[in-house]
């Protein structure tokens, strides 16, 4: 067990937001801080694993928002470290949308009900607006249409699971442009981590070698009041810190694995519960040669089912990794939830009807399978955050507020990027400017504190006090004196701050 001297800052979580945070810290010369991270690895939810021979990104993929007016920070990361990337259009997606019996629907049809299924959410959302501000609904448009047909609810989840339709255009897009590049570089994603990490923590060969970071630590409580927060871990370590910045994720903030003495304020509790948790799952299927289509325009495909999310966004990785051969299908939500319960093999089944219906029935089986299972990791708790899309912007100042000396960082504390890498990245530097902001108030505080306490004996002096020709001010009291003006004023100063 660890009982290690008081850090200035400790910070719990060693995602983007995390190391973000410690990295400015590091750079301001906050250089005693702790990582306590639960897993055995940097990156959180970003993470990588070698799959059919070539990297894969088992959780963040893409880095989006590419090619506008601001550059996106997480962009400008992957250019200086040469990481490798590939562009991704979904624009053709909703024309290749399979049928149960292997027929693609007409384009016509296809561009018809995604249209349908655009108003009809966008009239939904109005009406969700309407309700929130308490306006008058009786000159609302015609109600929102309900997905029926395996088309409409194929598009229906791609709408709503993928592009997350908004009235407002999604900030990431209007602010750092609407391109999107997939990762597909061995290194993986979590590359840009690690050499974020070797700008402020010892590194040696790609291996991060420092003291300050400590993985395979589950913090179970933190302790807290007005003098800093004590920090338990589950193998009985004990850590004390002036500040805490808690990067986990808004999952795990919703679960039961930290508890908090005292218990965190009502007014916290409830903006962490309003926020929704999408879990997102990336299925990879390995085959011995491909039987899709390939090409321009190709790349992804739709299968539509009655169910709605039912194995239904597929993504080929040639463009990524010519060759490779492998599938990915992604599930949402309750699907994901479904299949995280079940074993692979049953998984492997279901792609394998899905995938014969599309294709055939004389397509090959896959020989790998490989099913991520964030719902299920304790540390994750989930993919990313959702907010609601009617949401109080009280709820955004909240979940990001500080508690005390626990000061709370993530892409869930992002307003204008939640959800996204760029702002868990971007998180992290805000959290770590707050808490230097704070020890700088400390530090004036602290000082004005000082200044009073060294005036105090002044004040005391029975009779008059000399210093050159100054102008002079009765101090009524217990010992009435007469002191310099300039002298009081400073000492008066002090005595407020204090107070305040």
């Amino acid at each position: 067990m660890d009982s290690p001297s008081r850090s200035s800052v400790i910070i719990i979580g060693a995602g983007v937001s995390g190391l973000s945070a410690a990295k400015l810290l590091a750079e301001n010369g906050i250089e005693d801080i702790l990582i306590l991270e639960a897993s055995d690895r940097i990156g959180g939810r970003i993470r990588k694993e070698d799959f059919g021979g070539v990297s894969v990104e088992l959780g963040a993929g893409w880095i989006a928002g590419v090619g506008g007016k601001e550059s996106n920070p997480v962009w400008e990361l992957a250019n200086e470290s040469g990481l490798r990337t590939c562009f991704s259009d979904y624009s053709n997606a909703r024309y290749n949308i399979y049928d149960r019996s292997g027929k693609i629907f007409p384009s016509g049809l296809a561009a018809d009900s995604y249209k349908k299924a655009v108003d009809s959410a966008i009239r939904q959302l109005r009406i969700q607006e309407a309700e929130f501000c308490g306006s008058d609904l009786s000159n609302a448009t015609e109600p929102p249409s309900t997905p029926k047909t395996p088309i409409e609810l194929a598009i229906d989840f791609i709408l709503h699971d993928f592009e997350m339709a908004e009235v407002e255009p999604i900030s990431t897009y209007v602010d750092f442009g609407e391109r999107e590049f997939l990762v597909a570089d061995e290194r993986g994603y979590e590359h840009l981590l690690y050499k974020m990490a070797e700008d402020f923590l010892f590194s040696s060969g790609g291996n991060i070698l420092d003291s300050r970071l400590k993985l395979n630590k589950v913090v179970r409580e933190l302790r807290h009041s007005r003098n800093g927060v004590t920090v338990t871990t589950e193998d009985g370590s004990v850590y004390d810190a002036n500040y805490v910045i808690l990067s986990v994720s808004i999952g795990v903030l919703q679960s039961d694995l930290i508890s908090f003495s005292p218990p965190l304020p009502r007014w916290k509790t409830e903006a962490i519960q309003q926020c929704d948790v999408i879990v997102y799952t990336k299925i990879f299927l390995k085959f011995p040669d491909k039987f899709w289509p390939c090409g321009p325009g190709k790349e992804f495909f739709i299968y539509a089912h009655e169910r709605r999310g039912y194995y239904t966004f597929w993504q080929h990785m040639e463009n990524a990794y010519p060759g490779s051969n492998i599938l990915v299908v992604t599930l949402t939500n309750e699907e994901s939830k479904r299949v995280e319960s079940q074993s692979d093999e049953e998984t492997l089944q279901e792609a394998m009807e899905v995938l014969r219906d599309m294709f055939g029935p004389n397509i090959p089986d896959a020989t790998n399978i490989l099913v991520p299972r964030w719902w299920s990791n304790r540390f994750q708790r989930g993919s990313y955050s959702n907010y609601p899309l009617i949401t109080n912007d009280q709820d955004f100042r909240d979940i990001k507020a500080p508690v005390g000396r626990i000061f709370f960082s993530g892409e869930h504390t992002s307003e204008r990027f939640s959800g996204y890498v760029h702002g868990g990245y971007l998180a992290g530097i805000d959290t770590g400017k707050a808490i230097l902001e704070d020890i700088g108030k400390n530090k004036e505080r602290q000082n004005d504190q000082n200044q009073t306490f060294l005036l105090e004996p002044l004040l005391a002096l029975t009779g008059s006090l000399t210093l050159g020709q100054t102008e002079t001010t009765v101090v009524s009291g217990p010992h009435k004196c007469e002191i310099p003006t300039q002298l009081y004023l400073s000492g008066n100063i002090g005595i407020q701050e204090a107070i305040l």
